[in-house]
This record gives structure tokens, sequence and C-alpha cells, in this order.
């Protein structure tokens, strides 16, 4: 008789890589024609879910802070109930749904990171899982706390008396969830410094949840069809658009304009009207120069505009090259996939260029370049979007220039002019090892313009494998330092650096730089980003606009001020308050 082997046992099949969530395509305000809420299926990596949901990057926390109430632990089900699959309005009031939301949402979030990066992303705080509280208070606001290591999102009663919750916006989850990504990536971003800085961190946000919300092409259909005329609109799937609904205006109006309007209007309150203010701003050169956009959340609208403009500019590109299904109509599927495919790509390109970005005192050119230059390492042949192009282009027409720019790539990082010694470095270090890394700074800090004397750290080193359309590697590491120097602002025309009108002698002052450094595969340094923090313009408008906005006098932190931030966006207020710092 054979032996019984465990070998023999049937061996159960892997779990699918990916599961399927349904989550709100934008935010209960927008409906299909029947009623039902607009939803979309979207997948992110599988994983074990404890009760909350519970995973190991996020943990959703359904207490209320207002009422002081725990609503206990929630359990996702494995197969999403009738009420969810037909998106009955009765989600609105769904718990259980609106933990699948958020979880989901800020899981996909960081996916996106994860997979543009090349890499796992941390947080900025020690715990491996951020917390995310689906009902934190009741406020119509949503921000994200490192010191609460969570996102928390509010509630209030609309017009009407019927409850708001942030937490069933899409924009508003990915904006939040974009926030936390950011801070893990460059912490120093959240230091108080000039007005690019500050508005970095809301622009880059806006523009990271914008381009998730119309990377869905469930949305993008429902928003193109609203320019037909009723009959058409109130056909269950209509497969075919006008072609003169695919102008520029038309794309604007419909789509960006749409969206901006169908946005609900309650939830305006949460999100202000950001949407809707930077599509209406018309390229000009003089925007940034001028008092209006100096405050933070204003000044992000620009960046936001320049995006969505070179967004507009793509899609219309490739539905160019779409021919008619019909004499003077065009898929409706076919556009809103070209649609869909450039947003989810002009996403992916912003969030890679954060690797090429300074560690500090970053600027909108600054961004620009690290982005042109990130796009163009994966892909050196940008044939099918040519989005490099429209993104340059786009940005200069509201002023922000590249801040490098080289022969072959207009806009671009250059490559180091000076050749940097290696005679006493171990390559394989660099790739993990901040001692090397620090080694390798300190034998070249003459030919890298390292300066000898402010404290010098090297915040990180990481490691990154990309795949490329063409499907090969490009493996890279990372490494940002970062320099402080710490004087008495009486010690500041010795550096030819000015200060600020009516700033005591004795105040002190702290100035900060530093760089990143990006190594190839052979641990070979292919650029150096850096800010000089002895740089004396950048210093001097640095601390004027610091003292002018109260800083100094009050010695806050800039790290929970998304709250008080996206509260006065909420409210629309134009002017940022004093020393918010």
């Amino acid at each position: 008789m054979p032996r019984s082997d465990e070998s023999d046992a049937p061996v159960s099949p892997p779990p699918p890589p990916l599961r399927p969530f349904l989550v709100m395509a934008q935010d209960p305000s927008i409906r299909n024609p029947d009623g039902t809420i607009l939803m979309a299926e979207i997948r992110i990596p599988s994983e074990e879910l404890a009760a909350g949901p519970r995973g190991h990057r996020v943990h959703v926390v359904d207490y209320d802070g207002s009422r002081e109430a725990y609503f206990g632990r929630h359990v996702l089900p494995d197969r999403e109930p009738a009420a969810w699959r037909r998106a009955d309005p009765s989600l609105i009031s769904d718990r259980v749904f609106h933990a699948q939301n958020v979880y989901a949402l800020v899981m996909r979030t960081l996916f996106r990171f994860e997979h543009a990066l090349g890499r796992r992303v941390t947080w900025q705080f020690e715990s491996h899982q951020i917390n995310v509280a689906p009902h934190a208070f009741l406020d119509a606001n949503a921000f994200y706390s490192r010191d609460d290591q969570g996102l928390l999102f509010g509630y209030f009663a609309g017009s009407k008396g019927q409850p708001v919750f942030a937490c069933l916006s899409h924009d508003v989850v990915v904006h939040e969830a974009t926030h936390a990504l950011l801070d893990g990536l460059r912490k120093r971003y959240l230091d108080p410094s000039s007005p690019d800085q500050a508005a970095f961190h809301e622009g880059f946000a806006d523009v990271v949840a914008l381009l998730s919300v119309l990377s869905l092409r469930e949305l993008l259909e429902r928003l193109l069809v609203r320019g037909e005329p009723r009959q058409r609109q109130a056909r269950r799937r209509p497969t075919t658009l006008s072609r003169s609904l695919v102008s520029e205006e038309s794309l604007k109006r419909s789509t960006l304009f749409g969206l901006a309007e169908e946005m609900g209007a309650e939830m305006r309150q949460a999100r202000g009207d950001a949407l809707r203010r930077s599509v209406e701003l018309a390229p000009d050169r003089r925007l940034l120069a001028t008092e209006e956009f100096q405050q933070p959340h204003r000044r992000g609208e620009v960046l936001v505009a320049a995006v969505m403009r070179a967004f507009l500019g793509v899609w219309l590109n490739r539905i160019g090259q779409l021919g008619e299904v019909e004499p003077g109509r065009v898929s409706l599927r076919r556009v809103a996939e070209e649609g869909a495919e450039a947003a989810d790509y002009l996403g992916t390109m912003l969030v890679r260029g954060l690797d090429y970005m300074p560690p500090v005192d970053v600027s909108f050119g600054d961004a620009l370049s690290a982005v042109l230059t990130a796009d163009s390492e994966i892909r050196p042949d940008d044939w099918k979007y040519n989005f490099r192009v429209h993104l340059r282009r786009a940005c200069l027409g509201y002023g922000i220039v590249p801040s490098s720019s080289r022969p072959d790539l207009p806009g671009g990082w250059k490559h180091p002019e000076v050749a940097s010694d290696y005679t006493r470095v171990h390559h394989a270090q660099l790739q993990s090892d901040p001692e090397e890394v620090f080694r390798f700074l300190w034998e070249n800090r003459h030919a890298l313009a390292v300066r000898e004397e402010p404290f010098t750290r090297v915040q990180s080193v990481r490691p990154a494998i990309r795949v490329g359309p063409d499907g090969f590697t490009l493996r890279e590491t990372v490494a940002e330092y970062t320099q402080t120097l710490k004087l008495a602002a009486s010690e500041l025309p010795r550096l030819r650096i000015r200060v600020p009108e009516g700033m005591p002698p004795d105040t002190e002052v702290s100035l900060y730089g530093g760089g990143t450094l990006i190594f190839d595969d052979f641990g070979r340094l292919k650029y150096h980003v850096s800010n000089d923090i002895l740089n004396r313009e950048k210093q001097s408008e640095r601390l004027c606009h610091l003292w002018e906005y109260g800083f100094f006098r009050k010695g806050g932190s800039a790290f929970n001020r998304f709250s008080t931030l996206h509260r006065l966006r909420g409210l629309g207020t134009l002017r940022q308050a004093r020393e918010e710092w």
C-alpha cells in the first residue's frame, strides 16, 4: 500500500495579487441618470485584513472625538452587499462602507506612489501603520496630522440638515493621503520656508488627488456626456460622443469645469473652490509675483492650473488620433480611456519626480526640472504622450521657469560637471549606508560645492527599481542630505544675507540647505540636486518672507498647520492669517 505523503495534499492556489474594491468615483453628489451614486471599482494589493479594517499600512479607527464615541472595528465583506453594488444612496449612512472607502483610497494612493518610485514608502513617524479616522470630529474639515500619526476626516450638517462626510469624497481622501506620503518622503518640506515650499504641499496634493479622480474611466464618461442632448444623456449606457464635444473648450467645460460644478456644494466647505479657481486661471507669467498669490493655497492653485493645462493638451492630442465610429461621432469609451490613461501616467510622472527634488526649500522651478529629468530617465522617448513638452510649455505660461536646463533636455537637471572621486568609498555600500554616502559627500565636497562649516547629515538612502515602458529596469539609489547653520541676525551681513527690516540683531536665525544625490546601479553619481545653504538671494527672500508672516515673533511650528490651512481654504479666505506657522 503506497505511503501517504504530505506532498500529496492539495495545494491551495495563491491569493490573487490584487483585490477589487468599490469606492465613490467622486462624492455622493455625482449621480447616474437613475439617481444612483456614481461608483468605481479600483484594484489594490490584496492582504489579510484584521477588523477595523486594519492592514499592514493602514488602520481605520472609527472614533468620533466630538462625541467621544467609538463605533467599533468594522469587518469588510468578502462579497460587497447588493446595496453597494447597485450604488444605492443608503451608502451615505453606511459606516462599514465609509471604512472601505477610506481604506481602499488611501491604499490605492500608497500603491501608486510605491509603483512610481520603485520601492516602499514609509510614513514620517515610527509606526508602520497610519491611523485613518473617517468620523474624527464635527467640522467641515479634513487634514493630515504627523503628531496623531493619521488622517482625520470631519462631518457636518448640510444645508438641508443631512449629514455630509468628508471621508466619502475621493479627492479629499487622496489629497490628505498625499500630504502624509509627501511628508514621509520629504520631511523638511513642512519647515517654514519660501512661499513656493508652503504652496507646494497643497498644490501637489491637489494635483495628485485630481488626477486620481480623472484616472477613473467611469467618471470621465459621466462628465463627457453632460454636453449631449438630454435624450442621449438619459440613455442607460451611451456609447458615442459628438466630435464637437472633444474640442479644448468643450473638454474644459465638460470635464474640469464639470467636475468642479458636480463636486457637491456642501463639500466645498471642506475642500474649498480650489479646482474651480484653478481651471479658470488663464496663463499669465506675472501671477506668482502678485500679492494675492503669495498666500500658500492660492499660490498652489497656479501649479494646479499649469498641470491641468498640460493634461488637457495631451488628452486632445490623443483624441485627435481617434477615428470616427459614425459620421461626426467618436467612441465615448475610447475618449474616456485616453483621458484616464493620460491622467494616470501624469500622476505617476509627478510622483516619480519627488526623488529628483532638493530636500529643502523646494521651488516650483525645482519641481518642474525634477519631473522632466525623472521622466526622461525612465522614458527617454516621449513620443506617445509628449508630456514633457506639454508640461514645460504650460508651466512657462504661468511663470514657472525650470531651475535648470541642458541641450538634450530643455528644463532638465544637468549632470555633474566635475568627476567625482570614488577611491575611498565602497560602491556597494552607497546603495544603503548613510555613513558611506557621507564619506562620499565629504571626499567630494569641493567638486560638489558642498559647504564644510554647517552641520551636515545624510537623512536617507533609498534604493529604487523602476520598470520602463520597454520592460527594462532602471536601478538607482536616492540619497538626501541636509545642512543647518544657526546664527544671530547680526551675523547675516557678514554672509551678505539681507536682514529683514525690523528684525532685532539678537534674533536666532536658522539657515537650511542640502541636496539629493542620484547614483546609478554602478554607484556612480548621475545627478546632484542641491540648494546652497549660503545662497544669498534665496536665503534673503526666505527670511524676509518668514519675518513678514510672523514666524520669528511666534516661534511656532509648521507641523500642525494643515488643519488651519484647510479651514482657511474651505472658507475661501484669500489672505493667509498672520503667524499661521
